[in-house]
């Protein structure tokens, strides 16, 4: 008997009603739940709350709330809410503010729906996606803020332990490779590379892998 597992809970926010209708159609057509979309920031805001999707398409250019704003306040009040941007903006600075503000990847839209259905899925369990060329940019500033010094508290407490393994899984991450290469370069699976990053973030109360890069970063671990 095969375990059944519940569809991945999805919820589209675009101001163009043709394009968040044909996005919701096409995910649900790939048997995703489509629980709720939304035109404007404040409705996406109040819907989210409402219906707690797993993985939020987001569109940045949104009326009555930017959707940076969007996803700050949702990533920050609903846990395990990740976020997939999906704009027609290429623009470096609108790609590392919606990274910033706790965005798990950025994709065009003019990428082909079997890509956004696979982004949909990969962001759901965590993985970092992005449209061909802006992983480096992101991974670059990642780097440009580990070089910032950083205003540490005199009286600021040792870094918590980590485990051999959850070290090895972190440098890994900090060099770029998604979750489903780390599992392969470790010979483990996709699930446990998930929760050595969970672990890790708890452990070094951390909130998102932007934060997490940049806390490998400082710390060399991207050179090991």
């Amino acid at each position: 008997m095969t375990e059944q597992t519940d569809p991945i809970r999805v919820m589209v926010v675009d101001d163009h009603p043709m394009w968040r209708d044909a996005v919701a159609r096409d995910l649900d057509a790939a048997g995703f739940d489509v629980v709720a979309t939304a035109e404007d920031g404040p409705q996406a805001v109040r819907r989210a709350k409402a219906t707690t999707p797993r993985v939020l398409v987001l569109d940045l250019n949104l009326p009555g709330m930017p959707g940076v704003q969007v996803c700050k306040e949702l990533v920050g009040t609903l846990p395990g809410l990740r976020v997939l941007v999906l704009s027609a903006s290429g623009e470096h600075a609108d790609v590392l503010e919606a990274v910033k503000s706790g965005a798990t990847g950025y994709l065009l839209k003019s990428a082909r729906t079997e890509d956004l259905i696979d982004a949909v899925r990969r962001t759901a369990v965590g993985d970092p996606v992005f449209t061909p060329g802006l992983a480096g940019l992101v991974l670059g500033e990642y780097r440009r803020l580990a070089s910032e010094p950083a205003s540490a508290a005199p009286d600021e407490p040792r870094a918590p332990e980590l485990t051999e393994r959850e070290t090895e899984v972190l440098r890994l991450v900090a060099k770029g490779l998604s979750y489903k290469e780390i599992a392969e370069r470790l010979v483990i699976s996709h699930r446990t590379v998930q929760n050595h990053v969970q672990n890790t973030l708890g452990k070094l109360q951390l909130h998102n892998r932007v934060e997490l890069v940049r806390y490998a970063i400082e710390r060399g671990l991207d050179d090991i």
